[in-house]
């Protein structure tokens, strides 16, 4: 598994990318087009909205798993533009129990914000409107259409008629003939993609094949874990990834943790170490920090601890894969969130406020980190010839103090947005204690 531990954007996509060359499938668990895997090819920048990142490499099947909700206009049009770049390289299957977001989800999860800023402004949770949230609540109201549902029409037409009378409150629907039309013949189209993966995946694993769970979103933004209501409407934890992938818990070996060296967060919602003006803006502009699917910045700040440690003992992460470090090259310290203050006087380090307004009014506490050189094409160069040795020392003392402050080892460290640009620096395994995480040369 490979799953965010922040609010995402830890660039979960570029690992998963990494380790897909060793890997016969990658599942894509959770989410829809609100989330965006930026991949930087020798061909380009690819983003992948619904795809999972398998499918850019040959011999490597790419699934929408079954927790998957699916746009499915926006689907053909990512199909398309990866075929016209000839980058679909890989195999495509999408499960057939997989969800279908709906334009009627887009109206309404515009309509269901537009009513919370109205009755509260200060709860409007600022929502991609992609209407991700509404089709997940009709996936559980069991209301929902399914992939499956798009290659039987009779009962398509029968679902989109229960479905619409639940929609009396919205206005701007398209008819339910269209609508039926326009599923039936998108069905037609992606009929040879949708499969029932579950059984795929397991015989996959009795054959001793590899299979990653690729996580979209992040820990904390888990709809009952994360810092709720400013979450998204599923799970994107280790349970979820399950659960998204039809997989047993037995059968999984590593849980990757990935963690930029600082933060970020997109959207509203509590944020305990953001930082403003200079900094934010050099964080910003150094780390490329701006939304793949909206566009929007992202808001900036220094790594928080506590709440690593909390996606760490949620997940079950094995390993941590610590990106973007290059971003950070050249400061002159590094500040890192070890513990928080709340306003009663208590110290919280690794369990945070269920509450987000709790979780708004804690006072960080920093322990500085010693910063590392400038990461320069010499030095970029110099590490691709020599591996992880060749990384600053500055640099290796904070994945030392980060497997000491976690519990957990440092197995891949990124340095660039290039494909190459990514190490493995240490063994992942199964879950180890404390006294036995790798331990750093130099």
């Amino acid at each position: 598994m490979i799953l965010g531990t922040q609010f995402g954007d830890e660039a979960k996509g570029k690992i998963t990318d990494f380790l897909a060359s060793d890997a016969q499938y990658v599942v894509r668990t959770g989410g829809g087009p609100n989330a965006g895997h930026t991949i930087h090819l020798p061909e380009g920048v690819v983003v992948l909205h619904q795809l999972a990142c398998g499918v850019l490499r040959h011999g490597v099947v790419g699934v929408s798993g079954p927790g998957m909700v699916l746009q499915l206009e926006r689907l053909e049009e990512e199909l398309q533009e990866l075929s016209d770049r000839h980058l679909l390289k890989g195999e495509v299957m999408l499960s057939e129990r997989a969800h279908v977001i709906l334009p009627i989800h887009e109206i309404e999860d515009a309509w269901e914000d537009d009513l919370r800023g109205r009755e509260s402004p200060g709860h409007q949770l600022g929502t991609t409107r992609r209407g991700i949230g509404p089709a997940y609540a009709d996936r559980y109201a069991r209301f929902g259409i399914r992939m499956a549902d798009l290659i039987r029409p009779a009962l398509l037409a029968e679902r989109l008629d229960v479905l619409y009378s639940t929609k009396s409150h919205l206005t701007g629907l398209p008819t339910k003939t269209a609508l039926c039309e326009t599923l039936t013949g998108i069905g037609s189209r992606l009929s040879p993609y949708i499969r029932a993966t579950e059984p795929i995946l397991w015989e996959a694993l009795a054959r001793g094949e590899t299979i990653l769970l690729e996580g979209a979103q992040s820990a904390l933004l888990d709809i009952d874990f994360g810092t709720y209501p400013f979450v998204t409407s599923h799970h994107p934890t280790s349970a979820g990834a399950l659960l998204g992938s039809g997989l047993p818990p037995q059968e999984v070996g590593d849980v990757i943790g990935v963690t930029k060296a600082y933060a970020t967060r997109v959207g509203v919602g509590p944020f305990p170490t953001e930082v403003s003006g200079e900094v934010a803006a050099y964080l910003q502009r150094e780390g490329g920090e701006r939304g793949a699917t909206t566009g929007r910045m992202r808001r900036c700040g220094w790594l928080d601890l506590v709440l690593l440690r909390y996606a760490t003992r949620l997940n079950g992460f094995t390993s941590l894969a610590l990106t973007k470090v290059d971003v950070l090259g050249g400061l002159e310290q590094i500040p890192v969130c070890v513990e928080y203050r709340t306003p009663a006087g208590e110290t919280l380090k690794d369990y945070p406020p269920a509450v987000a307004d709790e979780l708004e009014k804690v006072t960080p506490v920093y322990r500085n980190q010693e910063a590392w050189p400038p990461f320069t094409s010499r030095l970029k160069e110099k590490i691709r010839r020599e591996g992880h040795h060749a990384l600053p020392a500055q640099l290796r003392s904070f994945a030392a103090f980060l497997e000491r402050e976690v519990s957990v080892p440092v197995a891949y460290i990124s340095y660039g947005s290039a494909r190459e640009e990514t190490l493995s620096v240490g063994r992942v395994g199964p879950a180890r204690p404390a006294s036995r995480i790798h331990k750093w040369g130099g």
